[in-house]
Formats: structure tokens, sequence, C-alpha cells
């Protein structure tokens, strides 16, 4: 008697969980503004096809499709022409937005920036310069985070950022804002010309993480109920450079 009461019980239970899920998913798929899926879609491919390995754009027209699509997710893109108007762009937007930390990667080319003597008055930090630092607790406090693009994809509009020792990930995912540097040669058409590198290098060549910047941090529930900046940089900025040397 009482097992066949459990299960009288459970039965509804379950039922009611079912019309819960219902009105869930209806609430989700009218906020989309379409119809609910009930079967699965046909896959008639597998992997992309023949033309889409063969699509390309010349370099202008990456720069151009790279700063609409950089821009509709919520970035800002600029290009300048050389190195010395890099420096200065960050100059300006420290002294804009009255940044007194900048957390850049320990790079060469990044070095070349002089951003110490263009920001006398900030504190400028190289990741993991000093051994006996948190250096995600300076990154979480850093104002502003500069790192530079190993690629850049155009028809997704998003920026590859390899981690490694002295460029670790926290300079790109923890500062209030991220300026990320992009010399035009490293710009893709498509983001599977740069996943394929990975694979051609090799597991063992692989970096601890590859990371792929669109524009501000966007969080969203599974209602699309969407916030900018709470896991991340709320302001991103592609900086293009037509020439770095």
């Amino acid at each position: 008697m009482g097992n066949h009461a459990d299960g009288g019980w459970l039965s509804q239970l379950e039922e009611r969980s079912r019309k819960k899920q219902e009105l869930f998913m209806d609430g989700i798929a009218a906020k989309l503004g379409r119809d609910r899926v009930r079967s699965a879609p046909e896959h008639p491919f597998r992997g992309a096809p023949d033309f889409w390995h063969e699509f390309q754009w010349p370099l202008e027209e990456k720069i151009t499709q790279f700063t609409a699509n950089f821009e509709a997710a919520g970035g800002h893109a600029v290009r300048v022409s050389n190195r010395e108007e890099v420096s200065r762009f960050i100059r300006d937007k420290a002294l804009e937005m009255s940044a007194a930390t900048i957390l850049r990667q320990r790079e060469e080319a990044l070095d070349l920036l002089e951003l110490e003597e263009s920001l006398p008055e900030a504190m400028i930090l190289s990741w993991n310069e000093a051994a006996d630092t948190d250096w995600r607790a300076v990154a979480a406090k850093a104002d502003f985070g500069v790192v530079m693009a190993d690629y850049a994809a155009a028809y997704t509009g998003s920026i590859t950022v390899k981690s490694a020792p002295h460029k670790g990930r926290s300079v790109s995912l923890l500062p209030t804002v991220l300026i990320a540097v992009i010399p035009v040669d490293r710009m893709y058409t498509r983001l599977g010309e740069i996943l394929v590198q990975f694979d051609q290098g090799g597991r063992e060549q692989l970096p601890a993480g590859i990371h792929f910047i669109s524009g501000p941090s966007r969080s969203a529930d599974i209602e699309n109920d969407l916030t900018i900046g709470v896991h991340g940089p709320g302001i991103v900025y592609a900086v293009l450079v037509d020439s770095y040397e």
C-alpha cells in the first residue's frame, strides 16, 4: 500500500515538474520571438564545406569586417598607423579615464610602447615581473590590462590571446578595461584559419590557455537577461596597427 501511494505521489510530482518545464521553455521561445523546436534538426553536412575553406577577404575588407563585428558585440575598434600612435592612444585613454594602475603582458613588443615614460604618474606593471607578488590580485585591481593579440578573426570579430608564464590570462580577464593591440598582419578572415595552427603545432606545443575575446564580458542567464562586465572587462578596445616595427 505504501509503495503504491509513493508511486502516485512521484507521478504527480513528475507531472507538475514537466508542466513547469514546458512553461519555462515556452517563455524562452517567446523571448527569442520564435516557435518551440520540438524535433532534432537535420545535419546533412559534417565539418566546413569546401567553399568555406577557400573563403578569404583582402586585408582592407578583413579590417572593415572585424571592426563592424567587434563593435556589434559591444567592443571599440580603432586603427592607427604605427607603434607610437598605439602608445599615444593608451596614454590618452589612461588620462581620460584616470587609470592609476596599468597591467600588461611582459612582452618585448609591449616594452617598446614605453608606457612608463608616457604615463609617469600611473603605476605600470608587467605580469610576473616579481616572483613574490600575487599577480591575480594585482590584475583584479588594475584599471587597464594591455595585451598583444596573437591572432584576430575578421568574420567573428574575435581576438585570440595565448597564455604563458610572461603573459598570464588574468591580464585580459580581470582589469576593468582591456586594450588589445593587433598588428594587422595577424588578422585572418576565418576563425578556422587560426584553430588549424594549433592542430598543426601538436599537443605538446599547446599553451595552457587560449582565449577568444569578442568584445566586453557578456553574461546572460538561461532566460537571456544580459549584463555587461560581470566576469571580465566591461570596456574592450581593439587597437589595429598597420606597422608595429
